[in-house]
């Protein structure tokens, strides 16, 4: 056996070696790859925090970019290694594309959603966003999905071709809202205290906004109630802190205006049968 190994080893060693030395370089490329990869990611995350004029929702889809082209760098070092003709390749790679990209067409409309997002810019970063009935604060946007944050703090993972796909409803962009305050008096109850009683909650209220000027109306004749509507505007950081202030300072007005908020109710008419 030994003999054998040894006549082996002197017939084969140029070979061996020259392949060890590969295998080993080849192993060497792809950790430095790794650690490259990794720095110049970590090195647009952490200029995204320098500078402020570089938008965050850029970083994710930049990082993801280039950490690939590193490893496509580095694949190509290595089939140089061994002796491919890399420019031979081309005509493989071109033929093989199409089968590629039928068998992964979703995840290329993912990447292409992506590339739509990033331009057209429907959202960013921070932004409370609505689509297919999903709602939450954006955390990410990378090449392949869009990361939320629900209210009631979910994580919720969005392909992007989904997102982009869909009708996206955007609450954060513009900056102000409208809120519709909606309570309900009595038909008996007197209308002009209704709205005097709102009155004072509008004017009690700083945050709302003086242009546009709060509204207030009849906004329908119920079943029960006729329904009296504050429509007033806010900032988006104010929104829902006034929104669940008012539901109480709702109640409270009307009451001590000495108006009713009535309990739906239903009229019976029954006849005897002779």
């Amino acid at each position: 056996m030994q003999d054998w190994v040894a006549t082996f080893w002197q017939n084969n060693a140029d070979l061996i070696l020259g392949v060890g030395y590969k295998i080993i370089l080849v192993v060497a490329i792809f950790i430095v790859a790794g650690i490259v990869s990794k720095t110049l990611k970590s090195s647009i995350r952490n200029s995204s925090k320098r500078y402020s004029r570089l938008d965050p929702t850029l970083v994710p889809i930049f990082a993801g970019i280039v950490g690939y082209a590193v490893y496509i760098v580095a694949i190509v070092i290595i089939l140089d290694i061994f002796g491919v003709n890399t420019n031979s390749i081309v005509a493989l790679l071109g033929a093989a594309g199409l089968a590629v990209g039928l068998a992964l067409k979703d995840t290329l409309s993912n990447i292409a959603a992506g590339i739509m997002m990033l331009f057209l810019r429907p959202f960013k970063i921070g932004d409370y966003i609505t689509f297919n009935g999903i709602g939450g604060t954006v955390e990410e946007i990378s090449l392949f999905n869009t990361i939320l944050k629900t209210p009631d703090g979910q994580y919720i993972s969005a392909p992007n071709s989904n997102v982009w796909g869909a009708t996206i409803q955007n609450s954060t962009r513009n900056g102000t809202r409208r809120m519709d305050l909606v309570v309900g008096v009595a038909y008996n109850d007197d209308l002009d205290a209704g709205f005097r009683a709102l009155q004072t909650i509008v004017d009690n209220e700083p945050r709302f906004l003086k242009d546009p000027a709060p509204q207030i109306m009849v906004q329908s004749l119920g079943d029960s109630s006729v329904n009296l509507q504050i429509r007033a505007w806010a900032t988006v950081d104010d929104f829902w802190t006034i929104w669940w202030e008012m539901q109480k300072k709702l109640k409270d007005e009307v009451e001590a205006a000495g108006l009713s908020i009535p309990f739906p109710q239903r009229d019976v008419h029954m006849y005897k049968s002779e």
